[in-house]
């Protein structure tokens, strides 16, 4: 019998990926179109491995976004701690939705953390007030998700990661 690595290389993997994604640059009138991919990628873990990576790594998922970003530290953090909390909390029902019922609530999920971001940003005058554009991006993330749901079970299980 040969020993299974715990595969815990490709979660980090997936991350650094999605934070190059995050980073790649845009034309300034596609900002707003952006998926969110660290929560998408982060949502995605938390769904299929709800014992290994929860509240703890998406805080720290949060500091680093806030770090790549150039944000005030902690911003980030808190908005993916709540996701994770909302995620862990929903997670088997989650997983037995189709992808378009799982799509509509990561639209909800990333809208929502989108909307506590900028909130704090107003707040803490990091940005001006201005319209609902910034939610473009969730809506962008929840089409873009059955795709990337897709691409990371099959990483997962081609791995074996338990």
């Amino acid at each position: 019998m040969t020993p299974r690595s715990n595969g815990m290389w490709v979660v980090v993997l997936s991350f650094l990926v999605a934070y190059l994604l995050a980073i790649v640059p845009f034309p300034e009138w596609a900002m707003h179109y952006r998926p969110q991919w660290v929560m998408l990628v982060l949502i995605y873990w938390i769904m299929a491995l709800p014992y290994r990576i929860g509240i703890g790594s998406a805080w720290m998922a949060g500091i680093f976004t806030d770090i790549l970003e150039g944000s005030m530290l902690g911003i980030h953090a808190l908005t993916f701690a709540v996701l994770a909390y909302i995620t862990l909390s929903v997670h088997q029902r989650l997983r037995l939705f189709s992808s378009l019922q799982q799509s509509g609530i990561v639209l909800a999920l990333v809208g929502l953390v989108m909307t506590g971001t900028y909130w704090i940003k107003v707040m803490t005058a990091q940005t001006a007030p201005g319209g609902m554009l910034f939610l473009l991006g969730a809506l962008s993330s929840a089409f873009v998700w059955p795709w990337l749901f897709m691409f990371l079970r099959q990483l997962r299980r081609g791995f074996d990661i338990r």
